[in-house]
């Protein structure tokens, strides 16, 4: 997909330019095996890179310019130092671009002038992160072009801080480090409270195994009140147990934290957190030891935390769950941060599209949207392509 993807990004830098790019660098959409409402809580998340990917083609130009062609859009936009200087003068997707410009200037780096051209097949409002794609082969790109001083576990952050600052997204510092550190045939480890990270092995395609990505094309339903209010109930049941954060509990003191919360839903949407990064560990345990097919029911268990006690899903995500367990699925899940989205689907290569189509059918009888689908294998982070 990526030559494609490449190919698509370097005519787009000839018709907008009338020259050739002086490079090309990839950056991927990411996916969250499991750990979800996780990373707020200092907790552990385990994404891995998507082989759908955003490319960057890019030159240099004189002065302090920048100027960005897409391919979604079909706009041109350019923007100066000026423009960078201050958060929100520039908008829209540009402003995914501006921040990383920003950003890197803010930690005080000599960004060089350029142009650049973005082609992607990574979904747009789908829970893959294309936003963090973007960021992150841009970055990729200008660091490159600039020949900065950058290494690749500090980039994540400066990159969450142009979607946090700049952009105006509170997301966390998942998407970033997924986009950027992971690697082919792995998943990426994340402690979220040191930011320190292991790739576990996770090769599908060894195994056998795909990973079905189910896009439900559900209507994001009040996503983000929900979002905060979920934080502000994990934030107060910290405080209730007097810990930094629900990291903190165990699953061994779980009763006994339950009992001393003064309400159900504090204490359903403790139970999720504290359980689920629980099932973190249990599957980096599997996957370590090589028993990748027995992570399944650790992913059902999760969504079932996440309908029951979390409260994020809607029907059309329940539904392909239901139908991609009943078709022969060893474990699905919906990954990202709910009301909405992608699921994931854990089944023997052979039988991805028997599973899809049976999600298919299942929209069909409910009267849903019909979905979309891709099989992925986990891919490498930011990279330069030629």
């Amino acid at each position: 997909m990526t030559d494609d993807v490449a190919a698509r990004a370097t005519a787009g830098f000839r018709s907008a330019y009338g020259a050739e790019p002086a490079g090309r660098w990839a950056a991927p959409g990411r996916a969250n095996l499991i750990g979800e409402h996780t990373d707020y809580n200092d907790g552990f998340v385990l994404p891995f890179a998507l082989s759908l990917r955003t490319v960057a083609a890019a030159a240099t130009q004189p002065g302090e310019t920048w100027t960005v062609w897409s391919e979604l859009t079909g706009e041109t936009v350019s923007f100066g130092a000026a423009e960078v200087a201050a958060p929100g003068r520039v908008t829209g997707w540009a402003a995914y671009v501006a921040g990383v410009v920003w950003a890197l200037r803010e930690a005080g780096h000599a960004v060089p002038g350029a142009r650049l051209a973005i082609a992607s097949d990574v979904p747009l409002g789908s829970g893959l992160s294309s936003s963090a794609a973007l960021e992150s082969a841009v970055l990729a790109a200008l660091v490159d072009l600039g020949g900065l001083d950058l290494p690749a576990e500090r980039r994540p952050r400066l990159a969450q801080r142009a979607e946090n600052a700049y952009v105006g997204a509170p997301t966390g510092i998942m998407d970033q480090s997924a986009a950027i550190r992971c690697r082919a045939g792995h998943a990426l480890f994340l402690d979220c409270r040191d930011e320190s990270v292991e790739h576990i092995p996770f090769d599908l395609d060894a195994a056998g195994l795909a990973m079905l990505v189910v896009d439900s094309r559900a209507p994001h339903r009040h996503a983000d009140g929900e979002y905060a209010a979920r934080r502000k109930s994990c934030e107060h049941g910290a405080e209730q147990l007097g810990v930094p954060a629900l990291r903190d509990v165990d699953v061994a003191g779980l009763d006994d934290a339950l009992v001393r919360l003064d309400d159900d839903e504090t204490r359903r949407r403790v139970r999720h957190v504290v359980t689920e990064d629980q099932r973190v560990l249990d599957t980096v345990a599997l996957l370590r030891a090589g028993r990748i097919r027995e992570i399944g029911p650790l992913l059902t268990a999760s969504h079932a935390s996440m309908r029951d006690d979390f409260e994020i899903t809607v029907p059309e995500i329940d539904t392909a769950v239901e139908a991609a367990l009943a078709a022969g699925a060893l474990g699905a899940r919906m990954t990202g941060g709910g009301f909405g989205g992608c699921v994931l689907a854990l089944v023997d290569a052979t039988a991805a599209e028997t599973v899809a189509a049976a999600v298919t059918a299942a929209y069909a009888e409910r009267g849903f949207t019909t979905p979309g689908h891709v099989t992925v294998l986990p891919g490498p982070g930011a990279t330069r392509l030629d």
